[in-house]
């Protein structure tokens, strides 16, 4: 695959992003960056997981590298590998490399779906050593201190097939993420959806929370915060709150049409 075709972000985030806590997950994980330890975030989707680490790379003053991980991606692609360039063979680092060669936080998300090799080029990173080995080139990178390694992963999404191995989790501070108390989640809506009124935010977030209720019982998961603020977004641009909730979530968590039909009921008993 392609390097180009790896989907990165690259960026120093200068203005500071929206981020609502909801314990001490800043500090733990400003502890952890002074101590050259790598975090692992685990949480259900849309909770917050790459918000946070945005306001962490603000909050430090780092620029962050995010990889979306997916079932392609190999340990090459995020090292790098040669390429052909106006007739040239040369050298291109991947993602991992050039955070690790220039003190960023690199951010691996959903880390389960890449292919099984890339644990064997993250774990010298995640210890002491902090050295990323780079074959083609014979070179040892050593991690400068301002170097961080974060991972993320839905641990009630993935199959046991695609679980972290202990031997990877063991060599991580981890942080557990929840979808907010119900006050708090109220207060994103509100914040994230500028114009919504309190009263349809507080029935978004009453809906959403029935359809978390559904979880195991026909969906997957139930409405995460950020499908809640694309619903207020609708409602403010003068959607009915009814087709808002429709499209924006209950179409977005199933196509099972029994379901289907369960969280419409939830979303016309709410509004």
């Amino acid at each position: 695959m392609p390097i180009q075709a790896i989907r990165t972000e690259e960026n120093l985030v200068t203005e500071e992003p929206y981020y609502e806590p909801v314990g001490d997950e800043i500090e733990v994980y400003a502890a952890a960056y002074r101590n050259q330890l790598p975090i692992l975030l685990k949480g259900p989707t849309g909770c917050g997981k790459t918000r946070f680490v945005e306001y962490m790379s603000w909050h430090l003053q780092r620029p962050m590298i995010t990889v979306a991980c997916h079932d392609d991606l190999t340990a090459s692609d995020l090292v790098g590998r040669f390429l052909v360039k106006g007739g040239e063979t040369v050298w291109v680092d991947g993602p991992l490399t050039r955070a690790a060669r220039n003190g960023c936080i690199c951010y691996l998300d959903e880390i389960v779906e890449a292919r099984k090799d890339t644990s064997v080029v993250i774990h010298p990173l995640c210890d002491n050593r902090r050295l990323l080995p780079i074959d083609k080139l014979g070179e040892l990178l050593q991690a400068p201190d301002e170097f961080c390694l974060t991972i993320s992963y839905n641990p009630g999404y993935q199959s046991v097939l695609k679980d972290l191995k202990q031997s990877t989790r063991q060599r991580f501070v981890a942080l557990e993420f929840d979808y907010p108390n119900a006050e708090k989640e109220q207060l994103i809506v509100e914040k994230e959806a500028p114009g919504i009124e309190s009263a349809v935010a507080k029935h978004l977030v009453k809906f959403g929370t029935m359809t978390r209720n559904l979880k195991g019982g026909g969906l997957d998961e139930g409405a995460s915060t950020r499908l809640l603020v694309n619903a207020a977004k609708l409602i403010v641009a003068g959607i009915n709150p009814v087709v808002a909730t429709d499209t924006a979530v209950a179409l977005a968590l199933t196509d099972d049409t029994d379901m289907l039909k369960a969280v419409h009921e939830l979303s016309r008993s709410v509004f």
